[in-house]
């Protein structure tokens, strides 16, 4: 592996998914800029075909068109909604739900197919119930969809609505209901379609708990709502997931997860390229070159005797919880600290947590970049477009991560998620830039180190004030592929592939002090810059500010946060 860019690197050729100078995007299926890699032999991962423990589902992502409408929904663009291919529907498997998507994106989706590989795992409805027609309606649309909800037997649920374009029922065999035990609790998700005046609105569905030890599945049909909110998701549906019933304990379970040489060929197809700011001073490093260049950890009430780190973190203490009787620092003298603080770019390493999700039927890679220090933040306030904040937004150690989202039915890349401050943002890979084939193109901010996928000003805040998130291509670049640690992937602990985790990822405390310095004094050095109707609008503002932004307390490790096991926010 060699070393990451610093200066004068070349940019490698730039793709981004090609929409049709007329029409609406989703008239235009995405596909990824290059082919999914022939994956290296192992067991069930890329095959197609995933068993739930007695209920087989492929994904089916060609569709035939049922209903669309060209109003309303995100950018007001409408939506269409599809029923899967019956000619990629394979022998013996049964459509589950139909699909929907917004227009203003390229058609990129998916709904499972499932095949009874225990006995009756699946039966038909015993009926249906007309949810919501647009027949009523003056709207854009093309025909009319009449929206359907089974009925299932006892001791079946649903987990898909049929839509058609006529008033009479779809054909009991159409679709299938799925036996209650291989069904787990849904929530919406993100909006698709609707609004009041409609009467509906349509959100797509996940597993309501997600998380490393959770077998919920997600099925990829769209929920309707009668007089639901619009853009509310995260509410309870009538619908079901699926679920992987494979004990978590039967390592069967993880058939379908990548074994470590698929993994690292998953890394060389999929790792992204992360630009920093032109004008970025705090760059990344190791967690070893830092510790190898001085950092030291403090414990508490023994502050005047801190003590200089092993290279790995081997002397660090080992799990516990961040009680704050330790953190870390950067060096006393003043040159090694302002050193420190810029990290090395050239010496820097990022590091791979391997983790199940959805039940298995997708693989996650978390991505995880150190930073010695994150710099401070700059507001807008209105008219006023770049407000330097003083000491704001400064801290020690700062842990960003991008995490990849596969698919373990075919290996392809889905989605991939940006961490932002305290929370952060899913971006489809139809909405992605890529270089190099299908390595995804991300962006970090100025200073705070936030990701994002598109460049130039994101404001943190409302009504033309907030922190600014500046991000932009430059020649110093990160390219996660040229240097990589895989540090944690559990499920292969009972494979002759096990992790080895280094002592510093069970480090559970602080990895920067708690600064302590007077924020009204830096508000009201910044406020005598601003026009009088301002300062309280600003002040309002500064105080809704969560402390990892203000940078008042020092950032934990990774394995510290709450989606190491959990889903990503």
């Amino acid at each position: 592996m060699g070393n990451n860019c610093l200066t004068n690197c070349s940019t490698p050729a730039t793709t981004i998914a090609k929409k049709k100078s007329k029409g609406l995007p989703i008239e235009t299926t995405f596909k990824l800029p290059a082919p999914i890699p022939t994956w290296p032999p192992g067991e069930g991962f890329g095959s197609g075909t995933i068993d739930l423990g007695g209920l087989q589902v492929r994904q089916i992502t060609s569709f035939k068109k049922i209903w669309a409408t060209h109003e309303g929904g995100p950018d007001n663009a409408g939506a269409t909604f599809f029923e899967p291919s019956t000619i990629d529907i394979p022998q013996g498997f049964f459509m589950l739900g139909c699909y929907a998507q917004p227009n203003n994106t390229p058609l990129f989706g998916w709904v499972l197919a499932a095949k009874d590989s225990s006995g009756l795992s699946l039966k038909k409805p015993v009926d249906y119930t007309l949810v919501w027609s647009s027949e009523s309606l003056k709207i854009k649309q093309d025909g009319v969809a009449y929206v359907w909800l089974p009925t299932p037997p006892d001791g079946y649920k649903n987990v898909g609505h049929a839509i058609t374009n006529s008033p009479e029922k779809p054909a009991l065999d159409k679709i299938r209901c799925v036996r209650s035990d291989f069904t787990d609790q849904c929530q919406t998700d993100t909006w698709i379609w609707g609004a009041n005046k409609y009467g509906l609105n349509v959100f797509s569905v996940r597993p309501s708990v997600r998380g490393t030890e959770e077998m919920g599945v997600s099925v990829g049909t769209f929920a309707a709502q009668i007089n639901g909110n619009d853009n509310s998701p995260t509410t309870s549906t009538t619908l079901s997931c699926l679920k992987n019933i494979m004990a978590k304990s039967n390592l069967s379970s993880y058939n379908y997860m990548p074994n470590l040489q698929q993994i690292e060929t998953m890394v060389q197809a999929y790792s992204p390229y992360i630009y920093l700011h032109p004008d970025e001073k705090y760059l990344p490093s190791s967690v070893s070159w830092y510790f190898d260049n001085g950092a030291l950890l403090y414990r508490k009430g023994e502050e005047s005797k801190p003590i200089p780190i092993e290279p790995m973190g081997s002397n660090l203490p080992q799990g516990g919880s961040n009680d704050g009787a330790y953190w870390l620092d950067l060096p006393v003298d003043d040159k090694a600290k302002e050193r420190v603080k810029k990290g090395d770019l050239q010496n820097s390493q990022v590091y791979l947590h391997i983790k199940p999700m959805l039940g298995a039927t997708y693989t996650d890679i978390a991505i995880w970049i150190f930073y010695p220090f994150n710099g401070p933040a700059r507001a807008k306030v209105k008219f006023i477009n770049n407000i330097p904040l003083g000491k704001l937004g400064e801290h020690v150690g700062d842990w960003e991560h991008v995490t990849l989202r596969i698919s373990n039915f075919n290996g392809e890349l889905w989605r991939v998620f940006l961490s932002q401050h305290s929370g952060g943002t899913w971006v489809n890979a139809s909405e992605l830039e890529f270089q190099s084939g299908n390595k995804p193109v991300t962006y970090a901010s100025l200073n705070g180190h936030a990701m994002y996928a598109k460049p130039g000003l994101v404001l943190q805040g409302s009504d033309g004030i907030g922190i600014r998130n500046d991000t932009a291509k430059s020649k110093m670049l990160l390219d996660t592929e040229r240097h990589f640690s895989i540090v944690a992937a559990d499920y292969l602990s009972g494979s002759a592939s096990v992790i080895t985790e280094p002592p510093w990822l069970n480090y559970f405390r602080e990895w920067g002090p708690k600064i302590s310095y007077d924020i009204s004094h830096e508000i009201k050095e910044i406020e005598k810059l601003l026009p009088g109707k301002l300062k309280s609008a600003f002040q309002k503002f500064v105080n809704s500010l969560p402390n990892e932004v203000l940078g008042e307390e020092g950032p934990t490790g990774p394995k510290a946060k709450s989606n190491w096991n959990g889903d990503e926010v």
